[in-house]
């Protein structure tokens, strides 16, 4: 098994899942971040390889991997790139994609207008029509903001039939080492009312292995919680913090981004190994200490 990226926040949970599972793994990474992986895998690196990846060195492309995880394709050009490169040689392409495709995001954000996106939102839910979501915040056409677009990621991959993939749609992510404070809720204290589906970096990293390894898995999963509380029930089990709210944002918080993610649970036994609450107490304990 090939993984790209592999050394962030959520593909350090994913590389560490899949050895301990007993998966071999080959992890490609540019060299620039410094982590401890685990010692029974193989580990490819390419200081040249920029951003966004658009070219594979030769000891990554003599791979044939039952399966390749990309955790770190961010635009059209990376997604084209990976499956022109493994389209023939790898079974299966795992893609990590958000719930910033979707419509509600955008109307949420103030870059979309109309009605309102009732209910929870499932993998047939409209997307945007507006695209890249963050160039107005890019310092330059080079800045990742400027050129980041998941629906092209999505579009791009699941088109070719030599290289059959799945993509996840992944939550608001929390953990020890990125959103351990929680500031995703506590922030927002004065919308008691908001949903935002999040999910615990473990659980992601299980359903991302669930994706890799099931045989039936394909097309498009959310990943999250079961049920997405409200902002409000949120608080009503985790402690008090000193977070501010956060009074200045201009989000239309009437648009809740609450996923319903029956069809990874349905179709490939997905189940959180840790439940969301009890992974939110523990993260914020690890905070504390």
């Amino acid at each position: 098994m090939l993984v790209i990226g592999g050394t962030g926040f959520i593909g350090r949970y994913i590389v560490r899942r899949l050895v301990g599972s007993g998966h071999d793994v080959t992890v490609f990474h540019r060299g620039k971040t410094s982590v401890l992986l685990p010692n029974r895998m193989c580990e490819i690196t390419d200081p040249l390889s920029a951003t966004p990846l658009e070219i594979f060195p030769g000891e990554v492309l003599k791979l044939h991997p039952d399966v390749v995880v990309h955790t770190i394709a961010m635009g059209l050009s990376e997604a084209q790139s990976a499956v022109a490169a493994f389209a023939g040689k790898a079974a299966r392409l795992v893609v990590l994609s958000s719930g910033d495709v979707y419509r509600a995001y955008g109307l949420l954000t103030g870059i979309e207008s109309g009605p309102l996106e009732e209910g929870l939102l499932s993998e047939s839910s409209s997307l945007r029509t507006v695209l890249f979501p963050y160039r107005s915040r890019a310092a330059s056409p080079h800045a990742l903001e400027y050129w980041y677009e998941k629906i092209h990621v999505e579009q791009a991959v699941l088109v070719n039939k030599l290289l059959p993939a799945v993509v996840l749609r992944l939550p608001k992510v929390y953990g020890p080492e990125a959103n351990r404070d929680l500031a995703t809720v506590y922030r927002y204290r004065h919308q008691p009312q908001w949903r935002w589906t999040h999910g615990y970096v473990g659980n992601v990293a299980a359903a991302v292995e669930l994706a890799a390894m099931h045989l039936s898995a394909q097309g498009i999963y959310n990943v999250g919680e079961e049920h997405t509380p409200t902002v409000a029930e949120r608080l009503s089990f985790m402690p008090a913090s000193a977070i501010a709210p956060d009074l200045e944002s201009h989000f239309n918080f009437a648009q809740n981004i609450a996923y319903d993610t029956s069809r990874i649970r349905t179709q490939l036994g997905y189940r959180e190994e840790i439940p969301e609450r009890e992974a939110m107490l523990k993260t914020l304990r690890n905070e504390a200490d």
